[in-house]
């Protein structure tokens, strides 16, 4: 991927990322599998980190929801404060500095 954003809500293969030069993917982990399968030489990943970036995914998923009608989706929306910490923020290295907010609020760095 060279940009836009996806988000991922079954399993990825090996290797995820091999190739991702911009943009920026959200990958839903129920089961604690993806880092196991990310390619850590090009990524950065963390869990959802920031109030703007939970916003972006959310209303990424209601999308969904309404142009599919997904189950899944809509499960996920109807338990939102849970089943968003099964959910990854994966982006490049080399595009992270490009983001219009950083990956985690302050606060959340500052718990680290």
């Amino acid at each position: 991927m060279t940009g836009g954003t996806v988000v991922v809500l079954g399993p990825v293969g090996d290797n995820f990322g091999a190739g991702f030069t911009g943009g920026m993917a959200f990958i839903y982990d129920p089961e604690a599998t993806f880092e196991r399968r990310i390619n850590p030489d090009t990524l950065l990943w963390s869990r959802l980190a920031s109030a703007h970036w939970d916003g972006v995914l959310k209303r990424l998923v209601e999308r969904h929801v309404q142009e599919t009608g997904s189950r899944l989706a809509a499960r996920l929306l109807n338990n939102w404060a849970q089943e968003r910490e099964h959910f990854w923020h994966v982006v490049p290295k080399e595009y992270a500095r490009y983001l219009a907010q950083p990956m985690a609020d302050a606060a959340a760095v500052a718990a680290e």
